[in-house]
């Protein structure tokens, strides 16, 4: 062990460098060391306050020799030592000493004969400045080291960075294949259901005195079914029936309840059941079986002979009578649809469509996308108006389009559109 006491800060960057090549330590780890001590010291040095240097070598825990360089310092210096901030950090004692503990290399001298040589060099070091050839040698080999580990790791963070990117690049090609592959699913999948409940709905009915059209939009390409059904048929009189039922909610289970509606109607119709009675008596046939069922609905028979129209209705919108003459009147029926507490039809309704009536039936998701159902049947007579002299087979769905322009909200949505033609006119025939 060997101990120094320096003045200027010059002298202790000799003896420690000098310390550093005794031990054969390699450039890199010598600036690091010069530079952590000089440092360290630098105030005290500065302020004209000596510092003292300590150096030993000894083994460590691990059987491994290594360097010990103690500073110790003034006291007034001591205090403010932040040993974090340096290229090689030491540990600050409480007595104003800061120590560094070096790992030294393996292949060097025998230890015996390498601390007398260190203890040599730090005392001639100290005693007469080293040579200012050999001083710029020692900083350029020190800063070679630095510049050649910066250089490597410039190197290593370029390669990590292309390593990095065709990993990104190889992820992402994944995440967009795998994107692509679940559309796909996604819409193999809607197809699928959209094709199963087109299977569900009922054929197109055709019928001498009457235009029949039909739209429907599911609230979202993500969920192709919905609760928005309909059903229409012959009934052995002559008159055409007609069912729309709103089930609650989105998805197959609202279709399976609308569909479990819609047959029990059937059934009840072609059973002979009067129209006022159907709703009530629906709810009592289901009931029993499935409790969750709610659906509103509406009921319509019409005449194609004669124009006769009797309606019922079970919590659903107002049906829309959009005369020839541009002069519209919704159908209000009171009712609770099935679910409901005291499901059934209040009344039934009974009017008369003239040639070239309409008659627009639909689902709550046509009027009420906005905030007031109010405005949007006021929206609806205005949009049914502006298209009514379009082809049957169009009214529909140009209806739908203009009326959830800007929607607020997505739902189910169907448009029926029923136009009545005189018994001499040709089915399907649209003047002008």
């Amino acid at each position: 062990m060997t101990s120094t006491t320096f003045s200027t800060p010059a002298a202790l960057r000799r003896t420690v460098r000098g310390i550093a090549l005794t031990y054969r330590l390699p450039a890199e780890d010598r600036a690091r060391i010069v530079l952590s001590l000089s440092e360290t010291a630098a105030a005290a040095l500065n302020a004209g306050r000596p510092v003292t240097l300590t150096a030993t070598n000894e083994a460590g825990e691990d059987g491994a020799d290594r360097l010990t360089l103690a500073l110790t310092l003034p006291r007034q210096d001591s205090r403010v030592v932040v040993t974090d901030e340096l290229p090689l950090p030491g540990e600050a004692g409480a007595d104003g000493t800061v120590v560094w503990r070096v790992p030294l290399p393996t292949a060097r001298a025998p230890l015996a004969t390498v601390v007398p040589q260190a203890t040599r060099a730090g005392r001639a070091a100290a005693a007469a400045p080293r040579g200012a050839e050999a001083d710029v040698a020692l900083l350029e080999e020190e800063l070679r080291a630095a510049l050649a580990r910066a250089d490597r790791l410039a190197d290593q963070h370029r390669k990590l960075k292309h390593e990095l990117a065709e990993t990104n690049s190889g992820v992402l090609a994944l995440y967009v294949q795998l994107e692509e592959r679940d559309e796909e699913l996604r819409k193999a999948h809607g197809r699928t259901l959209r094709s199963l409940e087109d299977a569900l709905r009922p054929r197109p009915l055709h019928v001498d005195g009457l235009d029949l059209a039909v739209h429907y939009a599911p609230a979202s390409d993500e969920t192709p079914t919905g609760g928005d059904l309909y059903d229409w048929f012959t009934l052995p009189d002559g008159t055409v029936h007609i069912t729309i039922v709103d089930a609650l909610g989105h998805g197959i289970t609202s279709t399976r309840t609308a569909l479990t509606v819609t047959h029990a109607v059937r059934t009840l119709a072609l059973e002979g059941h009067s129209l006022g009675t159907i709703v009530a008596r629906t709810d009592e046939i289901l009931a029993p079986f499935d409790q969750s069922v709610m659906a509103t609905l509406q009921l319509v028979h019409l005449n194609p002979a004669t124009g006769e129209l009797s309606l019922a209705n079970g919590s659903h919108p107002p049906a829309l009578h959009l005369r020839a003459d541009g002069s519209a009147e919704f159908l209000e029926v009171r009712g609770r649809g099935v679910g409901f507490p005291l499901p059934g039809s209040e009344r039934v309704l009974t009017t008369t469509l003239g040639h070239d009536d309409l008659l627009l039936l639909y689902t709550d998701g046509l009027t009420e996308s906005r905030r007031d159902p109010r405005e949007g049947e006021r929206r609806l007579v205005s949009t049914a108006r502006r298209h009514r002299s379009r082809p049957t087979a169009e009214l529909p769905g140009v209806i739908a389009r203009d009326m959830l322009a800007g929607a607020l909200h997505e739902d189910d949505t169907l448009a029926l559109a029923v136009r009545f033609r005189s018994p001499c006119q040709e089915p399907g025939h649209d003047p002008g």
